[in-house]
């Protein structure tokens, strides 16, 4: 479906203020599985392009989002690691929606309610473009994480609990 046919997100408004290229992939939401891992089968893509938003707490520098590739854990003491923290922990479901703005399968670093740094699992940078939330469920972003990282002014630091891609 054109983007044009599908009505824009704030995330998309976001990248079309600073003339970020992107496609915005329509796709039927299966409210039973909200996983990335389904909705990377959905698109017929590979698991290791859809990338998953994970909003974090860490003991020393407060919120923080991961973005990881579905499929795979996210590592608690990498992310802490990387952010500063000596420990951290996904947040509860209930502080999704006043934190950022977005619901549980449709969270994405674009346009948060509270601005926060964001790490993007290094693996990202071995593919020419991902997937990401567009900001609700049933839509996906198709960039190039180059302008991804710049835009939200992302570190990248290996954040999942196996980066081998040799392995399944």
């Amino acid at each position: 479906m054109p983007k044009d046919k599908i009505q824009k997100t704030n995330a998309c408004r976001l990248l079309d203020a600073q003339g970020i290229a992107y496609d915005l992939i329509a796709y039927p939401v299966d409210p039973d599985d909200l996983s990335a891992t389904h909705v990377a089968s959905t698109l017929g893509e590979a698991p290791e392009c859809v990338f998953k938003t994970i909003v974090m707490h860490g003991d020393r520098n407060g919120y923080f989002a991961c973005l990881i590739p579905a499929g795979h854990e996210i590592d608690l003491k990498k992310a802490a690691r990387a952010s500063g923290n000596k420990s951290c922990q996904p947040i509860p479901l209930k502080q999704l929606l006043p934190l950022t703005g977005y619901i549980r399968g449709g969270c994405t670093p674009l346009g948060m309610k509270q601005r926060m740094q964001v790490w993007i699992d290094m693996s990202c940078l071995t593919h020419e473009r991902i997937y990401i939330s567009a900001g609700q469920r049933g839509l996906q972003l198709h960039l190039n994480p180059q302008d991804l990282i710049r835009f939200t002014n992302a570190q990248t630091a290996e954040l999942t609990q196996d980066n081998d891609p040799k392995k399944p």
